[in-house]
């Protein structure tokens, strides 16, 4: 008869042992070591250019058991990598980025679509040159796992978006200059 009490005791630890725990909302902060932001445009239809921003930083909000998350990113506009000084001057000018009155660009969620245990897309707001549109990123990779020299948990990603630079106020020399821009977006980042 006092076996019950234990043999009771033992199962109520072990189904609470087996239940799933709900890990709360964690919040990651943007490596910006590792966080590239790329823009490609066809230039004149001879080629396909590529072009990145080299300063990003923000933050990302996960909650994998909930399944919801949220993106706020800031790109340093007069960061702009073209590979070329000269370039990078002109697309800072006020035809392009005019990074003088507008240093930085933005992208804030507004959802987070999941498929399975992943985020597939994310929705928001783009904001380039003063102007804010909506856009949808498409995930295409996704990564959550303790970081294997920071010992801290860690998330990554890789997602695209296509918007027309005329749309921002910086369509100059389109058709010519192709008006359609890929943005590519190389995301890691770390729990705080």
């Amino acid at each position: 008869m006092h076996s019950f009490p234990k043999l009771f005791a033992a199962v109520l630890l072990a189904a609470s042992a087996a239940a799933p725990s709900f890990a709360a909302p964690a919040t990651y902060a943007v490596d910006g070591t590792h966080t590239y932001p790329r823009f490609s445009y066809s230039h004149f239809g001879y080629s396909t250019q590529v072009s990145r921003f080299n300063q990003t930083t923000g933050t990302v909000v996960f909650d994998a058991a909930a399944k919801t998350g949220s993106v706020d990113i800031v790109i340093n506009a007069k960061s702009v990598d073209t590979g070329y000084p000269t370039f990078n001057e002109h697309i800072q000018g006020e035809d392009f980025l005019d990074t003088a009155k507008f240093p930085t660009a933005t992208f804030k969620s507004t959802k987070v679509v999941f498929a399975g245990d992943k985020p597939a897309s994310i929705e928001g707001n783009l904001t380039i040159k003063g102007v804010t549109k909506p856009v949808v990123l498409t995930v295409t990779s996704f990564q959550a796992m303790p970081h294997p020299m920071l010992k801290k948990d860690a998330i990554g990603a890789n997602a695209f978006t296509v918007i027309k630079r005329s749309d921002f106020n910086a369509g100059k020399f389109a058709p010519y200059v192709g008006d359609e821009v890929r943005i590519d977006l190389s995301l890691e980042a770390v729990k705080q």
